[in-house]
């Protein structure tokens, strides 16, 4: 029994399909996760080794290259790269795209197995600290708020930022709440080494005593009668003032002299911050607050939201909270704004639909379309799969093609009941003769976009759902076209339809368009040979004028924030920088077009969406984010804010950059030079920085090495410092414990351990003129010497601040971007840099590779065509099974070329780059075209079987295709409309659009022409073919 025939035999089966997919797919999509992107794991880790007092070249050689070496042995491991600085490492292991999920955590944890070994076999040199390894780094912080109050100290902002934190991870859903822009409290005890020095007190036995005084250890516990008594002697710090009274005189010495009568001791904040956070110029604190996987943030967002209302109480009047990133929000408007789009496109195609084939016939294919998409929320439901921008984005590409089989089935009913059959008869037959091909032809559609679901690597991660959808969805519209819709058929259409000729002899192809079709067909069949040459040259043209297509790899967003890399000459103070940074902000203060302008010192901002790639710690850096009220006003605001800065900051380097939607490198374009010598490096980036600048697009140009830094050379007199006996660690204790401050210990307040930190008062360290002042301690002598009577001199010396590498090989990258405000892509700037600095002469042992969005678009692209060739060969496999011949085949797959003139025109016409998401709508409308082919040629293959004329066979079946080709191809192009507005899918729907609306025209044309080629078929006079049966 046919499926069609059981549909419309079992009516109650059908009614129950039909409420299962309509109301169990309105609950399935209420029940789906919201996310702004579509989830992928960033499978980078990072690995931090201080290394207090040592040079970039020392960390890079003692801790960062071992450390490199264990990584190495990782099968897993994809690329490292380090940046070593002066008494820091940095190393960056990346695992291979094909990790994922639960796999990911096994490799961190070997990751993390091999760098302890490391520690336990004393691989790295005496003085490093313990590894840091953050695997959490790809972390997304979806709620960012920056917490500020005009008046309030630092404290007071850390206090209710504290009590916030405790009750927000309260709230369901919430993975982890973290303060960005805290400073680690301290216990300071500043000493005068002029008092110290005349009352001949060692600073190492003050230092000694505070390291040895406030120690938590064991007294053990004695025995009295049955019980165990624990021994636990007082001498620990309770309070800050009871480090004043520890006794600090020589032991038996008659005078008691304690800490108090030489040092003030108060509580405070570390001197050098690791970071600072700007708000509106204003000292903030940022809360940044990550969901749990699987979530639907729209859900947490409104969570968080009502959690913060109940808490509004505590907040201190004058104290701030300001919202910096609301992912709920975007996802929300993104969703709404998609879910728009869904519904335009569905009322546009069921327009098409009524006004192409009638009232009914429109509002049955308009409900198989319901009763597909929300068919596919309950599959999306049962997959895991979210509501997010590639998953709504492919049920808009899909609407055409969802269309497609329920227009062939009703139009066959329709045409079976025009030449006298009954429903039922009329549905058999069409589900009959179409249901396999149909299939082939569904699994073909599918099979074009498996490459970017079968991609391994994390654009396959990111672009997955798009396949999934799209199975789940094609799949059901061949289900639904052989079940649901003859039995929608059934309730539609009335018997009266077989009015009239009861024989067949009516010809329901009398319209104007099937006339002008056959007579178009028939002039091309006569001049086949010309039809094919002129085929040829418009390929060949449009091959050629592809060169002249615009090339990207991803769009940016449209969400109306812009940041700006803000790089100072490196070796600049934290402090310094913070202090550029509210100048800026207080000049851009009064800008009613800014919502806000935020900025971080020392480091990117918390990871706040997936596409972001936070910077790493550098003193002289700093980022800019500036909300815009209107979107209109954005590309303005740019431009004024760099004009702002060019003028007033000529010192500092600038990058502008809008948020991305797909992988964002550090910069569009990076030169990497690889080899062993910093200077030869240098001097071949200072050659690629020269081309560049000659190219009046590019900006923010710059080197990953950054500028060489000053260091002071203390030389010491070895004979002299031998007789004083006084060590070089004697005299880097006591410059360190001059200028920088010594840490000695551990103050315990409560949960809180508080460094002590030993240092002279600010006027005795705060100037580079008192080092001449520094007095050591000679053990020897048994009293303090000038520091000149050691040190010769103090030289200064110039040194590699930064060294970084890759794959255990130094490599120094040249980056820019092209200007923001012009009209070239990263790809136009690209293709006329690149041949002049690869014509660059590079020296023996030395390599040059090129990073940033070309890698990129390489590495994605190079993994969706690995799984072309057996995509494409299925595909064909498939279509020789179908039809059992290959020369059929062979005719529909020649029409797949000639997609590409639709697209070039499309393209330069609607002046659109040509980027991923283009290619990924190149071979999504592969199987499209293979799709109306199949279904063409299938025609042709019936008409055959039925004894026709064989060139009366072909020219009939094109008319009788014209509609149900038309009809699909004609409302996929017009769904399409929705997705021109947004920036991520426009080049996706200019290909779709601009290539199905010209291919299809083809492929009525092209196949049969072909047809009649391969197969030997002579034309004959439409007058003749009409006496024929």
């Amino acid at each position: 029994m046919l499926p069609s025939q059981y549909a419309i035999q079992n009516k109650v089966i059908s009614w129950m399909l039909v409420l299962i997919f309509g109301v169990g797919g309105m609950i399935a999509f209420f029940s789906l996760g919201q996310l702004e992107d579509p989830p992928f794991t960033i499978k980078e880790a990072r690995i931090i080794v201080g290394y207090p007092g040592a040079s970039a070249q020392q960390v890079e050689e003692e801790v960062t290259f071992p450390v490199e070496q264990a990584l190495q042995q990782m099968a897993s491991l994809d690329r490292v790269t380090s940046t070593s600085g002066a008494g820091l490492s940095q190393i960056s292991p990346e695992i291979l795209n094909t990790y994922g999920g639960a796999e990911l955590e096994q490799e961190w944890d070997s990751l993390r197995r091999r760098v302890r070994d490391m520690v336990i076999r004393g691989e790295l040199p005496p003085g490093t600290s313990e590894p840091l390894i953050m695997d959490d780094f790809g972390d997304v912080f979806g709620l960012m708020y920056a917490i500020e109050g005009q008046g309030y100290s630092y404290s007071e902002l850390e206090d209710y930022v504290d009590y916030l934190r405790r009750e927000l991870i309260l709230v369901d859903g919430v993975a982890r709440v973290d303060v960005s822009g805290a400073r680690e409290r301290q216990v300071f005890v500043e000493i005068s080494q002029a008092q110290l020095a005349a009352l001949g007190i060692p600073i190492q036995r003050i230092y000694d005593l505070l390291r040895t005084q406030n120690v938590v250890s064991n007294a053990g516990e004695i025995r009295a009668g049955t019980e165990t008594v624990r021994i636990n002697p007082t001498g620990e710090f309770t309070d800050v003032t009871q480090l004043e009274e520890l006794l600090i005189s020589d032991p038996g010495a008659s005078q008691l002299i304690y800490l108090g009568d030489v040092a003030d001791v108060f509580q405070g904040y570390a001197e050098v911050p690791k970071e600072i956070m700007r708000y509106g110029g204003r000292q903030a604190l940022v809360v940044g607050i990550a969901f749990t996987k699987g979530v639907n943030v729209v859900d947490i967002g409104a969570a968080i939201d009502a959690r913060l209302a109940t808490l509004e109480h505590a907040r201190p009047v004058g104290m701030e909270l300001n919202e910096i990133y609301n992912q709920p929000k975007e996802v929300s408007k993104s969703v709404r704004a998609f879910l728009f789009n869904l519904i335009a496109a569905v009322a546009i195609v069921i327009l098409v639909l009524l006004f192409f084939m009638g009232v009914k016939s429109g509002l049955l294919i308009g409900l198989i379309l319901f009763l597909t998409c929300s068919g596919t929320f309950i599959l999306m439901l049962s997959k895991g799969l979210e509501l997010q921008r590639i998953s709504l984005g492919a049920l808009i590409i899909a609407l055409g093609m969802l269309v497609d089989n329920a227009i062939v089935v009703t139009e066959g009913v329709l045409m079976g009941m025009k030449k006298g059959l009954s429903k039922l008869e009329a549905a058999n037959a069409i589900v009959s003769q179409t249901m396999w091909p149909l299939l082939g032809a569904t699994v073909i559609a599918i099979l074009a976009f498996a490459p970017i679901g079968l991609s391994p690597d994390s654009t396959g991660e990111f672009a997955g759902s798009l396949f999934w959808v799209l199975m789940f969805s094609l799949f059901l519209s061949w289900f639904t076209a052989i079940t649901t819709t003859p039995f929608l058929c059934d309730l539609f259409f009335k018997e009266e339809i077989r009015k009239g000729d009861e024989d067949g002899d009516e010809d329901p192809y009398k319209g104007f368009i099937f006339v002008v079709y056959k007579k178009l067909l028939d002039l091309c069949m006569r001049n086949r040979l010309v039809t094919v040459i002129l085929l040829i040259a418009l390929l060949a043209a449009s091959i050629a004028g592809f060169g002249r297509v615009q090339q990207s790899f991803f769009p940016p967003s449209t969400t109306p924030i812009f940041l700006v890399d803000f790089w100072l000459p490196e070796g600049t103070d934290i402090r310094a920088t913070d202090e550029y940074v509210v100048e800026v902000q207080n000049a851009l203060a009064g800008d009613e077009r800014l919502e806000f302008a935020h900025a971080v010192i020392g480091g990117g901002m918390p990871r706040f969406m997936l596409t972001y790639t936070p910077e790493s710690s550098f003193a002289s850096y700093a980022q800019f984010m500036f909300r815009v009220k209107d979107p209109a006003n954005v590309h303005t605001v740019m431009e004024e804010v760099d004009d702002f800065l060019e003028e007033h900051y000529p010192e500092a380097s600038t990058q502008f950059k809008r948020l991305e939607i797909g992988p964002s490198p550090a910069a569009k374009i990076e030169a990497r030079f690889i080899g062993p010598d910093p200077e030869v490096l240098r001097r071949l980036s200072a050659h690629a920085k020269a081309i560049i600048r000659e190219d009046p697009a590019a900006t923010g140009i710059r080197d990953d090495w950054r500028e060489r830094t000053k260091m002071l050379r203390p030389q010491l007199n070895e004979a002299n410092a031998r007789r004083l006996g006084i060590t070089k660690q004697v005299v880097d204790n006591h410059l360190q414990g001059a200028f920088s401050g010594m840490t000695v210990g551990l103050y315990r307040d409560g949960t809180n351990l508080m460094p002590i930190v030993v240092r002279p008062p600010d006027h005795e360290r705060l100037s580079i003129d008192t080092i001449h002042d520094v007095q050591l301690w000679s053990s020897t002598f048994n009293r303090y010497v000038m520091i000149d009577e050691v040190v010769d001199e103090f030289r200064t010396e110039w040194e590699d601040s930064l060294i970084q590498r890759q794959d255990r090989k130094r490599t120094l990258t040249v980056l820019t971007d092209p200007d923001v405000f012009g009209a070239d892509t990263a790809n136009d700037l690209f293709g006329r840099i690149r041949p002049k600095i690869e014509a660059i002469e590079l020296p023996q042992g030395y390599r040059l590779e090129w990073g940033g969005e070309f890698e990129s678009s390489t590495d994605a692209q190079n993994a969706l065509f690995a799984s072309l060739p057996m995509g494409f060969l299925a595909m064909f496999l498939i279509t020789v099974l179908l039809f059992n011949a290959v020369r059929g085949p062979l005719v529909i797959w020649a029409t797949v070329p000639l997609a590409i003139i639709g697209v070039t025109v499309g393209l330069l016409l609607m002046n659109r780059p040509f980027g991923f998401m283009a290619l990924l709508g190149l071979l999504s409308l592969s199987g499209m075209l293979l799709k109306n082919g199949i279904v063409l040629l299938d025609q042709i293959n019936t008409e055959l079987h039925s004894g026709k004329d064989p060139y009366k066979a072909v020219i009939d079946s094109g008319v009788s295709r014209v509609r149900p080709v038309s009809m699909a191809a004609i409302t996929t192009i017009l769904g399409m409309l929705p997705l021109l507005a947004d920036a991520f899918f426009e080049s996706m729907a200019v290909t779709i659009m601009f290539g199905l609306g010209f291919a299809t025209i083809l492929t009525l044309i092209v196949v049969p022409v072909l047809y009649t080629m391969f197969y030997g078929i002579k034309h004959r006079p439409l007058k003749e073919l009409q006496d024929l049966p």
